[in-house]
């Protein structure tokens, strides 16, 4: 496994992100254990999940599954950088949003960094995450509430999810005036067939030093070979929801997709392997997030982050998805 530093910061972290959503909705908690335990193995330390996760009436499940991990020690956490996030609904369910129980206001950072340190049962979170834009809260307050927490010792870096470039600049020249280190890293949607991000996400955090960290890297099962998979019997139309089976049913997208399969089928590669080695050639990722269900899929992934295409794949790749060019040249003379 090889290793990075995250954004500008001293931190290093493994190439591929053990995405941790499908633990308790998807993988119980012995399977889980022996997912992590695994990616440990293969070298990966950077470990990401969210108070959110586990959904519903079992929001904050996926934590607690990270936590009882950790706490079978062997250096379990001593070996991982945790990332987790704030922002979403974290209400008793059934009930709406009561008055700051989700999104960036001081209050709630403050209660759900706490409950996040209890769930994961450990005294300090390495990454924490804002999971989407606060409209409503001034990054000064949010700038505040986390230089408390930082000097209190319970986060160490800040983290950005599905902001735009500007929001970056927004918040990393806020933290500027304020003396404050500021967001370290970025994490958005950006895959081969999804590359908005190139516009200005990217360079925004590439200019103010964020570690890029993609999710969806096979855009809902898209990516992963869903052709082949619906020939073999609907397999990829059940790995996402049907999300990929949805998306096929677009004549344009289809014919994408089968010019993608051939493309790799014709250099022997795998497509889902393929798409998350294609990730790790573009400047300023850090590593994608990979949400391993089983172990088989982990190791997937694993021999992805081993994988060098060609030229000769890569300038392919880039013909069937080609990307949005540079900003403003991509909506401007």
């Amino acid at each position: 496994m090889e290793y990075t530093q995250l954004g500008r910061t001293g931190l290093k972290v493994s190439r591929l992100v053990l995405g941790t959503m499908n633990f308790g909705p998807q993988t119980d908690e012995a399977d889980s254990h022996a997912i992590m335990d695994a990616a440990i193995d293969a070298g990966i330390n950077f470990f990401d999940t969210a108070n959110v996760y586990g959904w519903g009436e079992n929001k904050g499940r996926t934590e607690e599954i990270v936590g009882s991990w950790f706490g079978k020690g062997g250096g379990r956490r001593e070996k991982t950088v945790i990332a987790t996030k704030v922002y979403g609904n974290m209400a008793a369910d059934g009930e709406g949003p009561w008055p700051n129980t989700d999104k960036l206001s001081a209050l709630n950072i403050r209660r759900a960094v706490d409950a996040s340190l209890k769930r994961l049962g450990t005294d300090h979170i390495d990454l924490y995450q804002f999971h989407h834009v606060d409209r409503a809260t001034p990054w000064d307050e949010i700038w505040q509430a986390i230089d408390v927490l930082v000097q209190q010792g319970k986060i160490l870096y800040v983290g950005s999810s599905n902001h735009a470039g500007w929001h970056i600049a927004q918040a990393n020249e806020t933290a500027r005036r304020r003396n404050t280190y500021g967001l370290v890293s970025e994490q958005c949607l950006y895959n081969l067939a999804e590359r908005r991000a190139e516009m200005d996400v990217i360079p925004a955090a590439r200019e103010y030093g964020l570690g890029i960290i993609p999710w969806s890297p096979l855009h809902g099962g898209l990516l992963g070979g869903a052709i082949r998979k619906e020939r073999e019997g609907g397999a990829g139309a059940r790995t996402s929801g049907g999300r990929a089976a949805d998306a096929l049913k677009n004549p344009a997208v289809r014919e994408q997709i089968q010019a993608y399969e051939d493309l790799l089928d014709k250099h022997g590669l795998e497509p889902g392997e393929a798409a998350l080695a294609w990730l790790l050639t573009r400047p300023g990722v850090t590593g994608p997030i990979v949400g391993p269900r089983t172990a088989e899929q982990l190791a997937s992934a694993v021999r992805a982050s081993e994988l060098t295409l060609s030229d000769e794949v890569l300038s392919g790749l880039d013909e069937i998805f080609p990307g949005p060019g540079p900003t403003p040249e991509a909506f401007a003379w």
